[in-house]
């Protein structure tokens, strides 16, 4: 009995050891697990990488900001979604074909030719002063350094300038038309945030970001003609997801890549992909259906993060759209990556009303989804008075409604006219427009955003609906 007590101590006792070493075994095994930047050779499509990341993926989706659930969806549903090496998402666009693709500008709006970076095309800003900036290169870049040099081996790489008529050393008046129109359409995507759209080269330091405590940062997108990347990808565009604000390697994984060979030379197609390609880097991913990657849009109609090409009005978006597949908030997350809302600079009431005189415009822009503007206005003498609220000239976001109250605050006309578009690039209707005979007085002027139509699948609701516009009044 003493005997058979003893075995079984001992073996409840090898039992209690091995049971220990197959601990410690295990925590060895856990120290020496593979990093997850050391789990892929080398940039893999999303399914493909999914399959062999899969029980690290909850440490994946944690390294590149985004819940575990997502980061899986991403992975086995879009087909442009790529991890790199170190693990890292980003997306490759698709490019468009030939036939897509839009033509160049004609002189509009430059003058005379310029040599390099020089003119007035290079030094637009939306909104100067601004911490955060998106810079639209147009002129030229060496990318060093970065994570694009890691994928292929090659370092540096000289990324020649923005050219269409053949003469890299000077940019003439139908190229700098295309940089023109290309920031307008940027700035009006971003106009609601507090951040600075420009096409003057800021000082690299104002874009990349040291750690948490530097509060200027940014990131560039390029505007690439050369076939260093694309001609391995056939791709529009690429870019990394939600790095902007990034407080480690930040310049590591920029910039921004839009290839020329992919989406085109023309002004639309070249804004549309760079506030794509800036909206990944904010953190944003694309807007499709259970059937498409990419929702084109209906009407006049699609999201930023969908396929905006072929809309005249392309907005932010949450989803609002028949089968939606990413019902993310495009503001919340772009807001979550450092790129916060404008400040609201115009009273919502007519007791904090903006003063607007008579024949002199106002600018504004429409920030929140709630929001509104309201000025006041002196009428000296009676007669009759227009007042127009103006969309941005170029690729407007906003849909105005606008009213004339009077000193009581009673509305007295309205104005709410259809959206639509006249072609791809030029949408109508966003505007609004109101004619009233007055008497000498106070009146008031209130700039509302609306949507139109049905959001599931013949317009827009309030949510995008955010941007500048112009507003006067004057005799009629």
């Amino acid at each position: 009995m003493n005997r058979l007590r003893r075995t079984g101590a001992l073996t409840c006792a090898g039992a209690v050891v091995f049971g220990a070493l197959a601990v410690v075994a295990g925590n060895q095994a856990d120290a020496q697990q593979t990093p997850i930047d050391e789990l892929l050779a080398e940039a893999t499509p999303g399914n493909a990488a999914l399959g062999k990341v899969q029980s690290r993926l909850a440490e994946i989706a944690a390294s590149n900001g985004l819940p575990e659930q997502q980061l899986q969806q991403i992975l086995a549903t879009d087909k442009t979604s790529w991890l790199d090496a170190d693990s890292r998402l980003f997306y490759r666009e698709p490019a468009l074909t030939p036939s897509e693709k839009t033509d160049e500008a004609s002189p509009r709006w430059a003058t005379e030719a310029v040599a390099a970076a020089a003119g007035p095309a290079f030094d637009l800003h939306s909104k100067p002063g601004s911490n955060r900036v998106i810079y639209l290169d147009f002129d030229g870049h060496t990318i060093t350094g970065t994570a694009w040099n890691a994928s292929k081996g090659v370092d540096p790489v000289n990324v020649s300038a923005y050219d269409t008529d053949g003469d890299p050393a000077t940019f003439g008046t139908a190229e700098q038309d295309v940089l023109h129109e290309v920031w307008a359409r940027v700035a009006e995507d971003y106009a609601a945030f507090d951040v600075d759209v420009t096409t003057q080269e800021p000082p690299q330091e104002a874009i990349d970001r040291a750690g948490a405590s530097d509060e200027q940062y940014g990131t560039r997108v390029l505007i690439d003609p050369d076939t260093w990347y694309q001609s391995g990808c056939g791709c529009g565009g690429v870019a990394y997801v939600g790095v902007y604000d990034r407080t480690t390697q930040h310049d590591y994984y920029q910039p921004a890549l839009v290839f020329t060979k992919g989406v085109g030379t023309g002004a639309k197609n070249l804004a549309e992909a760079a506030s794509h390609e800036a909206g990944h880097n904010v953190g944003l991913g694309h807007d499709g259906t259970a059937s498409v990657g990419y929702y084109q849009g209906h009407g006049a109609w699609a999201p930023i993060m969908g396929v905006g090409y072929y809309r005249g009005i392309s907005q932010w978006s949450k989803g609002e759209y028949s089968g939606a597949n990413n019902t993310e908030d495009d503001y919340a997350v772009i807001g979550s990556h450092g790129v916060a809302l404008r400040t609201d600079d115009v009273g919502d009431t007519t007791d904090a009303a903006a003063a607007l005189v008579v024949g002199t415009a106002a600018n504004g822009v429409i920030a929140a989804e709630t929001d509104t503007d309201v000025y006041r206005v002196d009428v000296g003498a009676a007669g009759n008075y227009t007042a127009t609220a103006s969309a941005a000239a170029t690729g407007g976001n906003l849909d105005i409604k606008l009213d004339l109250l009077d000193s009581s605050g009673a509305v007295v006309a309205s104005a709410d006219p259809a959206s639509g578009q006249s072609d791809a690039g030029t949408p109508t209707g966003l505007g609004a427009s109101v004619t009233s005979a007055l008497q000498p007085g106070t009146y008031y002027l209130r700039v509302d955003n609306v949507g139109y139509g049905d959001p599931l699948n013949t317009g827009y609701s309030t949510y995008g609906s955010r941007g500048a516009y112009s507003l006067t009044v004057a005799p009629s």
